[in-house]
């Protein structure tokens, strides 16, 4: 009895050293020359070390299982699950938990592993939050139209702030999937279809997440999503096979990863697809090969849910012990859902299929960024009442929520200067499904925004204008039948929309009929677009074209306000209407700042991050693709295109009109060739030609003209948005070097070849200055 008594003193001994010396450490830096790896702290891996050292096997098993948090951690369990559940924590055979979202329940869910537990290692807590915890700002696809990396940083940080103050320390964001097909529900929560955009862009989320220290109170650990290649699922359906070579998988998906293992992304979630015929979960080229060892990233992966146990659906897995064995093997460090790694670890171990070291490696790297959170400093810091109360859906927050939101929305036509509208005009129709929608403006993947918390259009319209101008409301027909009661979260039930009352539209031509303008707002609701809501048809689905064209007989004078997730084909649209204004789902704020643009108190900057079709016969479609042997034309058949629709996008990315208008010109050069080591100064002069002030983002695009693969027709490199008043002209410049023209060539690395480079400045992807410059050996 003295002797066991003697080592749990020392046990605990040993652990008290660990929790006494947790709270100093220097976090890593964002500006690495290459990877985390290269910075890690030496005073945390001492401690990873001597945690890791007195784990037995069953509780590093533990530290690679997550579980779903939505049961009663405190009361009487409702079912064996959440027995089972219960049983694990206070074992301490649990690393994390998802779906746990107050103070309260954290703190009851960290008390059982503090109190009963054996080593006492802290949970870190996870949840979904995509663009806003509380107040909820545009989705990521909208608020990438800002192309304003300030605000979208900004964003999250405010999004890192609110989830911290309800007792978070995870978030399963920045998505940073490059998404070229319309019809995939799930382009909403990335940045679009270009890879260099995604990459500047998921970098801005990770440093506003993880600002400059992890364990700062506001702060929580972002995660790199999804890898790889999930956005490029055939057809455009979610969880699809995705086929690809290695030209594909490096020049277009890999990059915006990389970039965020760079910036120090603390997690990455791997993939539902599988590429190629390896599912990615179970991919041991790409996460041990390249992720965790040709990048020397030394965050942890997660699996997306239930991932691990898919790959027996897969075909890829006999059984879930099979699948646990394969993810392990493969770098899969946490079983979200899947209780795979819980049920099979031990025993693969056993019979020699799953390597220990292996196991402690998974385990140190969840323990490394625990120990980054301040959690063993402290497993209550982010549990403050307080601070929940205080510092959640503030003011200032949704102030802030509303100057990103109408810097995301994108003015795509304004015939004969439509737009703005003036505030005294005696009458304005709001008419539309979505026009007094105070739930679809916060999208999907909402947080904990409150269902009909939204501010609408025509709230925001009518608080803009004065008593002397009336507002005409009419809703004009119902998008979907309500299969819901109001409120409850409709995320895994279908939509049933409304093809048959068109009881309203009588009234919304009445309103039209008297009325200066009509806005009429139109579009997707908030659960068309997300995970698992892919569609064929990317047009208006319902009766909404019966409502514009019953509108447009009455008042040509229509501005399309347009609230979606994905492109949509506006070919019909864009025919009629004189303006149309792309509005997304742009959050908590979303009435207030679409009157803004409306009415001119705010310029429209806003470009798009995708290619809208004249068909979605044309998806997949996007800017930088391959010029093929047969580039079309229009005087042959036997070229690459379309007989009947253009091959060109409707609106192409980058684009996006201002209620002024700019000129480029004297695209310079400081030289016009150089060796592969060197680089080039080039500069373009930008002068408002209007009368307005506005912000202009100028894009700049390069062609390598002859490579060892195929190269695209072009490809974005460097932005910059800038301010220009009425009648100035400034000056942009960039450089061009080796890091901008290097490729993943067929040499199997990243390298500048020699020879011509096409160089594209201007306000979109198609409507550009171009130049040429040559590389030498």
């Amino acid at each position: 009895m003295t002797k066991r008594i003697s080592t749990i003193l020392l046990t605990y001994g040993a652990i008290l050293v660990v929790l006494l010396t947790a709270f100093a450490f220097n976090t890593i830096s964002n500006e690495a020359p290459d990877t985390r790896q290269l910075n890690l702290n030496e005073d945390i891996e001492t401690k990873v070390d001597s945690v890791l050292s007195l784990m037995h096997l069953n509780e590093k098993i533990g530290q690679l299982v997550q579980y779903s948090g939505k049961w009663n951690a405190t009361g009487p369990s409702s079912s064996n699950g959440d027995q089972h559940k219960l049983d694990k924590l206070k074992k301490g055979e649990v690393g994390s938990m998802l779906n746990v979202t107050s103070v309260a329940s954290i703190r009851e869910t960290q008390k059982i592993v503090m109190e009963h537990s054996r080593l006492k290692i802290p949970l870190i807590f996870a949840y979904d939050v995509i663009h806003g915890y509380k107040t909820i700002f545009p989705i990521p696809l909208g608020e990438t139209a800002s192309w304003d990396l300030d605000v979208i940083k900004q964003s999250a940080a405010i999004a890192a702030k609110e989830s911290a103050a309800s007792g978070l320390n995870w978030t399963f964001a920045p998505m940073v999937d490059v998404s070229r097909d319309a019809r995939w529900g799930r382009v909403m929560e990335g940045a679009g279809e270009d890879p260099y955009l995604n990459s500047v862009v998921g970098v801005a989320r990770i440093k506003g997440f993880q600002g400059d220290d992890l364990s700062h109170i506001y702060t929580i650990a972002a995660c790199a999503k999804h890898f790889a290649g999930y956005g490029f699922g055939e057809a455009g359906r979610d969880y699809n096979t995705v086929n690809i070579g290695d030209n594909e998988l490096h020049n277009t998906i890999l990059p915006p990863f990389k970039a965020a293992a760079k910036a120090g992304v603390a997690t990455f979630m791997n993939s539902f697809n599988d590429i190629d015929g390896i599912p990615a979960t179970g991919h041991k080229v790409l996460q041990r090969d390249i992720l965790k060892g040709k990048w020397g990233w030394n965050g942890f992966v997660v699996s997306d849910w239930g991932s691990i146990g898919e790959m027996i659906a897969h075909g890829y897995a006999e059984d879930k012990k099979h699948a646990a064995q394969i993810a392990m093997n493969a770098g899969s460090d946490m079983d979200m859902e899947s209780y795979a790694y819980e049920a099979y670890l031990e025993k693969l171990v056993e019979e020699n299929k799953v390597d220990i070291a292996q196991i402690d490696e998974a385990v140190k790297r969840i323990l490394r960024i625990k120990f980054e959170l301040g959690l063993f400093d402290d497993p209550f810091k982010y549990c403050n009442e307080q601070r929940e109360k205080e510092e959640i859906y503030t003011d200032e927050h949704l102030a802030i929520a509303r100057d990103v939101a109408k810097k995301s929305i994108v003015l795509l036509k304004n015939e004969n200067d439509v737009l703005p509208l003036s505030k005294s005009l005696k009458s304005i129709a709001v008419i539309g499904p979505l026009a007094d929608d105070k739930d679809s403006p916060l999208g999907n993947w909402r947080g904990k925004g409150d269902y009909n918390s939204a501010v609408s259009l025509l709230e925001g319209v009518t608080s803009a204008v004065g008593t002397s101008t009336k507002i005409n409301y009419a809703k004009g027909v119902d998008l979907t039948i309500p299969t819901l009661e109001p409120g409850k979260n409709q995320f895994l039930y279908p939509l049933k929309f409304n093809t048959t009352d068109n009881s309203g539209i009588a009234e919304a031509v009445a309103m039209a009929k008297k009325s200066d303008v009509v806005l009429l707002a139109i579009g997707e609701n908030a659960y068309q677009t997300g995970e698992g809501r892919s569609q064929t048809n990317i047009g208006f689905l319902g009766l909404q074209n019966e409502l514009l064209e019953a509108v447009y007989k009455v008042n040509k004078n229509i501005v399309i306000v347009l609230m979606n997730g994905r492109p949509m084909d506006l070919s019909r649209v864009s025919e009629i209407s004189p303006a149309i204004l792309e509005c997304w789902h742009l959050g908590s704020e979303s009435g207030n700042a679409i009157a803004d643009v409306v009415f001119g108190d705010y310029n429209p900057s806003g470009k798009l991050p995708v290619s809208f079709p004249h068909h979605v016969g044309q998806e997949p479609l996007y800017y930088n693709q391959k010029n093929t042997g047969r580039p079309w034309s229009s005087k042959h058949v036997t070229y690459s295109g379309y007989r009947d629709a253009p091959k060109s996008a409707l609106y192409p990315f980058g684009f996006g009109l201002s209620y002024t208008s700019f000129k480029y010109n004297n695209l310079n050069f400081d030289k016009t060739e150089i060796d592969k080591n060197g680089s080039i100064k080039v500069s373009v002069a930008v002068l408002n030609t209007g009368d307005r002030d506005g912000e202009e983002v100028v894009q700049l695009y390069i062609r390598d003209l002859v490579g060892s693969l195929v190269r695209p027709i072009k490809e974005l490199k460097a932005f910059e948005k800038i301010m220009l008043k009425s009648g100035e002209t400034k000056t942009v410049s960039f450089t061009i070097d080796a890091k901008m023209l290097q490729f993943y060539t067929a040499n199997k690395k990243w390298e500048v070849e020699p020879g011509d480079f096409d160089i594209f400045i201007g306000g979109n992807s198609k409507d550009t200055l171009k130049s040429r410059i040559t590389i030498t050996e």
